[in-house]
């Protein structure tokens, strides 16, 4: 599989105190949606702002396309959007999107393709200044494609819209995906990443906590959900399981943390031997906000 970006124990030192990026290390392959998840403060800015040649590294390294062009060739193959859209209040969308094909030597004729692709054709002769939030940012979106890139970089791409427009981004990002477009998505919101992401890197004060498919991440013992009608006796006899690894108690039931693999008939025959009828027993596997809480809370 071809490899887009790759970076190496890159690092961004800022006033020679604050330490945004540490020894970050990834790659990025063609044809996935990744997600770079964490907190605000977590360095994922400042990782998209190096890569795009914003942001000055302090050390490591990171190339594009297996280092086969300079990096100001290699981003003309990079479709980006990491600050707010910022086009003419005044000029329609397909003014604004023309205006880009000048400056990039595009041709006009994507502009009219890439409004279809977000759906903003029917807008194309609206001002900027009459769309709403979230269709500034599709049309940030189709600014970012008109030169058919081979990656789409969006940095916090909903953030401050309302579930409609959160729901439309996330939408146009699968849509895009499915093209064949490899996506590179920073944010803060678990739930984005995992909805439109194949894969992840998870962040916090800089430092890489988990680099892989979202699937590997969730791909966990996961937990389960009893209940009987004596759940302290029923948590007692739990906690003799060696495969145990903790029980809580959320509201009526029980919920089985795991160390090793469990067979839901192993444990009803198990609770059964002992004595324990269950009422209630649900396999459930963990959410990557649990995974991403139980990551930071154990670093």
């Amino acid at each position: 599989m071809e490899t887009i970006l790759t970076i190496s124990n890159l690092n961004k030192i800022f006033n020679k105190r604050v330490h945004a990026v540490k020894n970050v290390s990834f790659e990025i392959q063609k044809g996935n949606v990744y997600g770079i998840l964490g907190p605000n403060g977590s360095g994922k800015s400042t990782t998209l702002g190096i890569v795009l040649n914003v942001v000055n590294k302090t050390s490591g390294s990171y190339q594009w396309f297996n280092g086969n062009l300079p990096v100001h060739e290699a981003l003309k193959k990079v479709g980006a959007i990491i600050e707010r859209p910022n086009f003419y209040p005044y000029m329609t969308a397909k003014e604004n999107l023309e205006l880009v094909c000048k400056i990039k030597d595009i041709p006009y004729s994507k502009v009219i393709e890439k409004l279809e692709l977000v759906g903003l054709i029917e807008r194309k002769d609206s001002k900027f200044r009459t769309f709403s939030l979230g269709m500034k940012q599709r049309l940030a979106i189709a600014s970012a494609l008109l030169n058919d890139p081979e990656i789409l970089i969006l940095d916090e791409p909903t953030n401050g819209l309302d579930p409609q427009g959160i729901r439309q981004i996330r939408d146009l990002i699968k849509l895009i995906a499915s093209q064949g477009t490899t996506i590179l998505l920073a944010s803060h919101l678990l739930d984005e990443v995992e909805k439109v992401c194949s894969h992840v890197v998870v962040l916090r004060y800089g430092e890489t906590l988990y680099h892989g498919p979202v699937d590997g991440m969730l791909s966990n013992e996961g937990f389960f959900e009893l209940k009987s009608d004596d759940n302290d006796n029923l948590r007692k006899v739990l906690l003799l399981l060696p495969e145990v690894k903790d029980v809580k108690i959320e509201e009526d039931k029980l919920l089985v943390y795991l160390k090793n693999h469990l067979e839901a008939k192993t444990l009803n025959s198990y609770l059964f031997e002992k004595g324990i009828v269950l009422q209630h027993l649900v396999k459930r596997k963990n959410s990557l906000e649990e995974q991403f809480l139980q990551l930071t809370k154990n670093n």
